[in-house]
């Protein structure tokens, strides 16, 4: 077997975070981290909110147009098509309450999307859920089995664009074109894709979300939703505001006095991604993750699982019978954290779950061998 090639560690990258060193945090996928020079950028934008609040609140909306369309020149969309959201969850309400369901209509979602969205979905509608094996060897496989779920009822698709156990690419510009051909209005969960992908939107959604405090570098609870033209007069704030009467995006955006400036503070994410040459920070991210697999691929019992090239996560699943419930696999997560102190995540599956692990730029090729060596012990007890 060819041994793993050992990537170099990314040039200053370390320095641009404050996590605690006594940890290795593999997990970038789940909750990001936020650069120091972005922390600060929030820093100055709350002691301007708070040195004068009349002043800073006002001039809000205005100043939330302007991050919006940095955000959508680096994303590759229009400013006008963009709204600030707080997460995946809530841009996916807003999307589905704009659709104009009808009795009989159903939803078509697989099980590898994320709880909260998947029930959002079930709340509008009957869902009919494709089960997608985690071992479908391609993006075709993968269009072909969800094609071959839909029913003479579904009329909307809500769909993965970078699945967040699996690791892979699944609404693909293919599968979008083949269900918008059949008629059917899609959604898709983009939480991964904001400065993964380097068009994050070039499918052609609907409906598109994607969370920029992941690999974009945004600070907390920043994520974008993106609209189609024809479905933008639909979209309702979840809350009614003063800003109601300019309609989307400005009326998804305004909160009252809630803290902005994780919005406003999120263009400086992007352009430090740019900065360090975003070609540069996935390719280096991609070959991490890759290089973690391949060494967690070594520990009996692991099975890599089928990815998508590029990416910076990588999953595997576990020995049959590992994981595979929420609960089973909260606490081998947990066990991880505790005597490895190495953050990863752990995802239920029946028959035995998956680990996950990610590559980012504060990373190091060490951290992830000290696990491939540590996690056998661990395992022959779960």
């Amino acid at each position: 077997m060819t041994e793993p090639i050992h990537p170099a560690e990314f040039p200053g990258g370390r320095a641009l975070f404050r996590l605690d060193p006594a940890v290795a945090h593999l997990n970038h996928g789940s909750f990001g981290a936020v650069p120091v020079p972005v922390q600060e950028a929030q820093a100055l934008l709350r002691e301007e909110a708070h040195a004068d609040p009349d002043a800073f609140f006002l001039a809000v909306p205005d100043r939330l147009a302007e991050a919006r369309a940095r955000i959508a020149a680096r994303l590759g969309a229009a400013p006008g098509s963009l709204a600030f959201v707080s997460n995946a969850t809530e841009a996916a309400n807003l999307a589905l309450d704009a659709i104009p369901f009808a009795d009989g209509d159903e939803i078509l979602v697989t099980d590898h999307g994320y709880g909260t969205v998947t029930a959002a979905a079930a709340r509008r509608a009957p869902v009919t859920t494709v089960a997608l094996d985690p071992s479908l060897p391609d993006e075709d496989a993968v269009r072909e089995t969800v094609l071959a779920g839909l029913t003479p009822r579904t009329t909307v698709a809500v769909l993965d664009h970078i699945s967040s156990p699996t690791a892979r690419l699944l609404a693909g510009p293919r599968l979008l074109a083949d269900l918008a051909a059949r008629g059917i209005t899609t959604v898709v969960d983009g939480a991964h894709a904001p400065g993964m992908l380097a068009e994050p939107l070039a499918g052609g959604a609907d409906f598109w979300f994607g969370n920029l405090h992941k690999w974009g570098y945004a600070p907390s609870g920043s994520a974008v939703l993106a609209v189609a033209p024809d479905h933008r007069h639909r979209v309702r704030a979840l809350v009614p505001s003063w800003e109601d009467a300019h309609g989307f995006p400005r009326s998804v955006e305004n909160r009252a006095t809630v803290d902005y400036t994780g919005w406003l503070a999120a263009p400086e994410g992007l352009d430090l991604l740019e900065r360090l040459d975003a070609a540069k920070v996935r390719a280096h991210n991609s070959a991490l993750a890759a290089h973690g697999a391949a060494l967690l691929a070594t520990v009996p019992g692991l099975t890599p699982l089928p990815h998508t090239e590029g990416l910076a996560l990588r999953a595997l699943r576990l020995p049959p019978g590992v994981a595979r419930t929420q609960e089973s696999a909260a606490r081998l997560r947990e066990e991880i954290a505790a005597r490895l102190r190495t953050r990863v995540l752990v995802w239920p599956w029946p028959g035995g779950g998956g680990i996950r692990v990610s590559g980012q730029i504060y990373n190091r090729p060490e951290e992830y061998e000290y696990l491939a060596r540590a996690l056998p012990a661990l395992l022959s007890r779960a």
